[in-house]
């Protein structure tokens, strides 16, 4: 399987995980606000601090965003390109958010693809600091209870990211049993999940938000992103049984690589390895 030598020690926890309490809830974005500001004040109308949530056709600017890159001083596996701020509305074609805490603040990680006002199709990093909601747009969300994805100084990788911390659980309404994870670089994305559901005895479950990255990409249908440097956003997911009675997830997902090539598609299981991190929820149905 590809991989990337990371700066650091590997450690040996190899996904970061917290159980919690959760729900499912669709809210609208409003216009005029900080897309970090939108989203935060549409999971506390739900009584959440943090969650995940995914979107499809909206509209944005201003915008900002950087895509991966190289790193130019090998402290890093790989980078961030400078910030680029398209001018006029940027129209999203997709998107997933993890929203958390960094320095006692809120704050998001967020990857999407999107067309710039002058036609040209992007994808990349949001920046949620100058990133403004310019129409209302839905969004699908899973706030947690119990769990918070919190920014914090990872050694293996070099980067402050997210992982989730457990915290007290609130009088918040949840309708489901949750885990909150962090994948580490250098494991299957697919064979990882399978594994820790057998681990803890879940026979199905629903992949919420998903933001990472991984060593380029195999798809189901062919398709092969060879650069290694990635931002991804999961479409969609699921971890069930397969034909042979064994547990199989399911993971639909779009990418930008640090070349600028844009990929979508459901992941080949046992061929996509994590580049940095995976943040996502699981949903626990069976």
């Amino acid at each position: 399987m590809r991989n990337i030598k990371q700066p650091g020690t590997p450690i040996v926890e190899r996904i970061q995980w917290v159980e919690a309490r959760g729900r499912a809830f669709s809210f609208t974005l409003q216009a005029g606000l900080p897309l970090l500001e939108a989203a935060r004040r549409g999971f506390e109308a739900e009584g959440f601090a943090a969650g995940v949530l995914r979107f499809g056709r909206g509209a944005l600017g201003p915008f900002a965003y950087v895509m991966p890159a190289l790193s130019k001083t090998g402290e890093n596996a790989a980078f961030y390109s400078e910030t680029y701020r398209p001018g006029g509305l940027t129209r999203t074609k997709l998107g997933s958010m993890t929203l958390g805490m960094r320095d006692g603040e809120p704050f998001f990680h967020c990857h999407g693809l999107w067309t710039e006002a002058d036609g040209k199709a992007g994808g990349g990093h949001m920046m949620p600091d100058e990133t403004i909601v310019a129409e209302p747009f839905e969004v699908e969300a899973f706030g947690l209870d119990g769990a918070m994805f919190t920014a914090e100084p990872d050694p293996e990788t070099n980067f402050k990211l997210f992982g989730p911390v457990a915290v007290a659980r609130t009088d918040a309404r949840t309708t489901s049993r949750a885990f909150a994870l962090r994948l580490r670089p250098n494991q299957d994305f697919a064979g990882s999940l399978e594994e820790f559901c057998r681990a803890h005895g879940i026979a199905r479950a629903r992949v919420h938000g998903g933001v990472g990255s991984t060593i380029g990409a195999r798809f189901t249908h062919g398709g092969v992103t060879e650069p290694f440097a990635t931002e991804l956003a999961i479409t969609a997911g699921a971890i069930a049984s397969g034909p042979a009675g064994t547990l199989e997830a399911a993971l639909d997902v779009a990418l930008i690589d640090y070349t600028g090539g844009i990929a979508e598609g459901r992941l080949i299981r046992g061929d996509n390895p994590v580049l940095m991190t995976m943040e996502l929820v699981l949903e626990v149905l069976g």
